[in-house]
């Protein structure tokens, strides 16, 4: 049911100018699930969260059950955007053992993401194990910008969910894609004048949830080097 909606949904990526518009379109609705979801571990104790499996990325692992909370009188309606309604967003809960906080997956990005990951992995098929990567350096250490027309994914194109910039994929040396968030966080850090020197160990996808609504799907950790953020290959 999943990929079958997800694949209708593809086609309505948002345009990069939209961010803003979607930020404050989000905004009624987090509030409200929020409110709802406090409300619940006030009354039960307990959070209403379908588990994911340990190996599930961090920021797609504590998806929000939000039939439940609709059923037992949390919500009055679940909002339109969630996957629940058709929409095109999951609501996840992030720093679920001290402050459960939320905020919402984009299901198009990942629709995406898995998109090239399967002719990626077609190419490397063909192509005994290697990559179709741009010529030219790592983008970061052990991993490398996906080129897209050697992939024939030319029009698998993701504008970031936090700046609309279009966002580079990249792959590591096992073959597994990613989208880049390096420019989105260093937008954040630029204008909200974070000090990432700070803490060196620091993941700063962090301060991609602290400023908006959204979570960095299809991401690797980020550690601050060399005056950038940079992305870490072994820190899956």
């Amino acid at each position: 049911m999943l990929a079958c909606l997800l694949t209708v949904l593809s086609g309505c990526m948002y345009p990069g100018g939209q961010e803003q518009t979607n930020t404050r379109s989000y905004r009624e609705s987090v509030d409200r699930v929020q409110r709802a979801l406090d409300q619940f571990q006030t009354d039960t104790g307990i959070l209403p969260i379908i588990t994911a499996g340990p190996e599930t990325p961090r920021y797609e692992k504590y998806r929000i059950d939000m039939i439940q909370m609709h059923d037992k009188g949390y919500l009055e309606e679940i909002p339109s955007a969630a996957f629940e309604q058709g929409g095109s967003v999951y609501f996840l809960v992030l720093n679920e053992e001290v402050d459960p906080t939320v905020k919402v997956m984009d299901l198009l990005t990942v629709q995406k993401v898995n998109d090239v990951q399967r002719m990626v992995d077609s190419y490397r098929s063909k192509h005994d194990g290697a990559s179709p990567v741009q010529d030219g350096p790592q983008a970061y250490p052990g991993l490398y910008m996906v080129d897209l027309k050697l992939a024939g994914a030319q029009n698998y194109k993701v504008s970031s969910v936090f700046s609309g910039q279009e966002q580079p994929f990249l792959v590591d040396d096992e073959g597994v894609v990613y989208l880049d968030y390096g420019f989105d966080i260093m937008q954040v850090i630029d204008k909200s004048q974070l000090d990432a020197k700070a803490d060196q160990e620091k993941d700063l996808r962090q301060y991609l949830t602290d400023h908006s609504y959204y979570v960095p799907v299809k991401s690797l950790p980020y550690r601050w080097q060399e005056d950038a953020p940079v992305a870490m290959a072994t820190g899956k």
